[in-house]
Parts: structure tokens; C-alpha cells; sequence
């Protein structure tokens, strides 16, 4: 049976290494943005309501760009990620300049999410496959405590401008059991992860599954968020500058209170705009995919 679901696009982050707004920026051949492509395959494999999750001071800058755009094609709301939204537990300190993070973005979207909904990257290129996966999915489970995650294959999400980070996925009978977010990069023909805690780094096969930040939820999470970003926030009370309340770290946690992760494999290829280098290839990766048909020319046309 056919479901609502939602997509939440987080997009209230800056592009520090891109040097702007990475989400606004031209891609396709009528002047479309990556976000463009995903609410399209949102749309195609039966998403229902688009939630834009962006800084206020960008609400217009949205709206008169991708809103206007899609509000003709399917249903459209706003959050509004804010560095004071958070709980009365510690005092921000007056540095702190970049949102909380994925968990806090999520959280953002509270009051105008009721169903099922899938978070996404604003700047990641995913395909059309991972769409269809994750709204197949939600489609035929009715287990509020089971949530899912589409995985990729690491030789398919990197470029060849530089270190990414992914999250390499452990896993045990189709659910994920870890998450080891890790610096990744090619080196004389092998993959090395280097795990951001610091231990030591590893080769991974070219088949491996990363994250890329495309998991669906049940509404159940919003309050698993709100529980948990007070306690976060009280933990990290003498890293207030820089911590971040990150998505990956939140769904590990669940794990471990006993919530499954189903693990659905894309064999799409990842793209996305890290470095300003990457535009170009991303350009002619999304020309090959119009011109075999996956996409018209004209996006909304």
C-alpha cells in the first residue's frame, strides 16, 4: 500500500570548502541545481510533500529560485534552522556561528513533518534508484521502530579532487549495526578510510557501503531528537564552539536501544559538488544521464 512520505532536504549549511551556497548553484543545462534532480526523483517515485529545511535569511533567496519552481509539481514546506533553537541547558557561547549540526537540521522540521520522511543532503546527486528503494520500502513496513538507510558503493561517490567524507557501513543480516565515519580517499589504486576518532586507518573493497546521509525515518525520530539534544548539549558543555549534533551518531545510539536500520544498496553513482573542481565533472556526469534519457533536458518543463 502506497504511503505519504516526505523529503527533508537539509540546506541550511554553508559550503566552507565550496565557497558559498553550494545549493543554489547551477548545474544543469537550464541553469537547474543538484536539489533540482533529487526533488525530481522524489517526485517520480511518489514522494508527496517536499520540506526545505534553510536559515532564514535564505527563505527568500529559496523560494525565488527552487520553491518557485517545484510548487506547481508537489507539496512544499519551510523550516527554519536556528543556533538558538535548542534547549535553556547550557549558555551559547558567543563564537558559535555554524548551526548544530544534521540532528538539530532534522529537528527544525518538527511541526510540519507528521509522516514518514527521508533526509537528504542538499548537495548530493543520488540517483533515481535510491528514491525508489527507500519509498519501496516504507510502502511495506508499518514498524514504527524500524527506520531504513540507502548505502552506496565507495568507488561510486568519489571524485578525484581531494580526501570525502563517508561513513563506512557495518552490517548483519541486511541492518546496519555500525558506522564509522572516516576520511576517505584513494591511494595507489586502494581505497584508505581514515576514521575521524583517529584510530588507525584501513583499506576498504571498491564494493564497501558508506553513508551518504539518505536515511528515512518514522516521526518517532523527532522525538528522539528532542530527548536527546538536551543531554548532547550538557555532554559537549566545554566544546560549545564546534560540536555538532550529527544524524550518524544519533541512529548509533538507536541501534544500540535496540531500533533497526534497514540497509538498502544503491548501485547508482554519487555526485556531488566538495570542491569547486568538481563542478565540471558533475556537468558532464548529468549531460550523459540526459542524453541516455534518465532526465529530460528541461527539468520542469
Amino acid at each position: 500500500m502506497k504511503k505519504e512520505l516526505t523529503l527533508v532536504i537539509l540546506a541550511a549549511g554553508m559550503g566552507s570548502r565550496f565557497g558559498g551556497l553550494k545549493q543554489v548553484e547551477p548545474i544543469g543545462p537550464n541553469g537547474e541545481f543538484i536539489i533540482d534532480y533529487s526533488i525530481y526523483d522524489a517526485i517520480r517515485a511518489g514522494f508527496t510533500k517536499v520540506v526545505f529545511i534553510i536559515k532564514k535569511e535564505n527563505y527568500d533567496l529559496f523560494r525565488e529560485t527552487v520553491g518557485a519552481r517545484i510548487e506547481n509539481k508537489i507539496k512544499v514546506e519551510y523550516a527554519f534552522q536556528d543556533i538558538n533553537d535548542v534547549p535553556n541547558v547550557v549558555e551559547i557561547p558567543e563564537d558559535r556561528v555554524k548551526p548544530w549540526g544534521t540532528g538539530h537540521a532534522v529537528l527544525s522540521a518538527k511541526n510540519v513533518v507528521n509522516e514518514n520522511f527521508v533526509m537528504i543532503n542538499s548537495d548530493d546527486f543520488y540517483g533515481k534508484d535510491a528514491y525508489l528503494k527507500i519509498k519501496e520500502f516504507f510502502d511495506n513496513s508499518n514498524d514504527q521502530d524500524c527506520y531504513s538507510m540507502v548505502a552506496f558503493r565507495v568507488s561510486n561517490t568519489i571524485l578525484s579532487n581531494g580526501s570525502v567524507k563517508r561513513g563506512v557501513c557495518e552490517s548483519e543480516s541486511g541492518y546496519l549495526t555500525n558506522i564509522i565515519e572516516s576520511s576517505i580517499e584513494r591511494v595507489n589504486d586502494k581505497i584508505i578510510a581514515s576514521p575521524l576518532d583517529g584510530r588507525d586507518s584501513f583499506e576498504v573493497e571498491e564494493n564497501a557501503l558508506v553513508s551518504m546521509n539518505f536515511f528515512g525515518f518514522t516521526p518517532r525520530m523527532f522525538k528522539t531528537l528532542e530527548d536527546g539534544i538536551s543531554e548532547f548539549l550538557i555532554k559537549n558543555k566545554n566544546d560549545l564552539s564546534k560540536c555538532e549534533y550529527l544524524i550518524p551518531d544519533v541512529v548509533f545510539n538507536e541501534i544500540h536501544n535496540g531500533k533497526k536500520v534497514k540497509v538498502l544498496e544503491s548501485t547508482d553513482k554519487w555526485l556531488g559538488v566538495t570542491y569547486k573542481e568538481d563542478k565540471e565533472f558533475v556537468v558532464r556526469e548529468l549531460n550523459k544521464l540526459i542524453e541516455k534519457g534518465e532526465y529530460p533536458y528541461d527539468l520542469w518543463k
